[in-house]
């Protein structure tokens, strides 16, 4: 067994060991995030931005909104497209080059939570049905990966939808000219999708779980809900199982602590 395989299989029996007690490694309760931070409107240059710090997690969303066609099958539809980076100095174990599974994966679900739930109002991006519409980039850079990059992830990308400001187009139908004003409204959003992670350590279910945490997990499940308690998106990680009550523990832990950090996303965004 190599020093990394003894150190992890050292730190396991610790957590599993605080656990039995109900406690965790950084003192936390079962159920508590650990210390959020949301700054919006901090990139001079894109329409929309918000800095996440969550722990010692780290992530710069960046919102740009540019003119182009729709996706075929969905002509009367504006466009979502998310890309996550995973800056290299923020963790010894990202690698420069193109997007790995967990790059992708944390795109996917961060992607489905807004889309999925209607948090932007696509169909008030179209400009021409079927011709131009208005294409929403969501890029995201990790800074600091501390665990639960998926939830500092989703929190970053609405708080910075919510910030945003597209600047307003006129579309001349003689002339078939589109003019792009000097004047800026914000972007429709009307839903805010918030996702919540819970990792499996044993026959224990933990809120918002620590590097250390993830490091020795069984088991991962983020679910995504809105303001109205729907469920937008689930995903589940990491491999091992959960049992029923598992999952129902996990909807209803994920619905509370949603309105909980909706609030601190609007808090942030009336703040700006």
């Amino acid at each position: 067994m190599s020093d990394v395989e003894v150190m992890a299989a050292i730190m396991r029996d610790r957590i599993l060991a605080l656990l039995r007690e109900g406690k965790r490694i950084d003192g936390r309760g079962l159920e508590d995030y650990r210390d959020l931070e949301i700054k919006v409107n901090i990139i001079e240059k894109a329409e929309g931005s918000a800095w996440v710090k969550l722990g010692n997690t780290q992530v710069l969303v960046g919102i740009k909104v540019d003119l182009g066609e729709p996706f075929p099958d969905l002509p009367d539809r504006g466009v979502i497209t998310t890309n996550v980076e995973l800056v290299p100095l923020a963790s010894p174990s990202f690698e420069p080059g193109p997007p790995d599974e967990n790059a992708i994966e944390l795109a996917r679900v961060v992607d489905r939570g807004i889309r999925e739930s209607g948090a932007v109002e696509l169909e008030k991006l179209v400009i021409i049905p079927g011709k131009l519409v208005r294409v929403v980039f969501i890029d995201v850079h990790v800074l600091d990966h501390d665990g639960n990059l998926l939830d500092a992830t989703g929190i970053g990308a609405i708080a910075a939808l919510l910030s945003a400001r597209m600047p307003k187009v006129e579309y001349n139908e003689e002339t078939g000219e589109v003019e792009v004003l000097d004047e800026y409204e914000p972007l429709p959003v009307s839903k805010i999708p918030i996702p919540v992670t819970m990792a499996k350590i044993g026959n224990t279910m933990i809120v918002d779980p620590s590097l250390d945490e993830e490091m020795v997990m069984d088991g991962r499940i983020t679910i995504t809900t809105d303001e109205n308690g729907m469920i937008s998106s689930v995903q589940k990680g990491e491999g091992g199982s959960f049992k029923l009550e598992e999952v129902i523990y996990a909807v209803d832990t994920s619905i509370k602590k949603g309105a909980e950090l909706r609030e601190k996303v609007l808090e942030a965004v009336r703040a700006e």
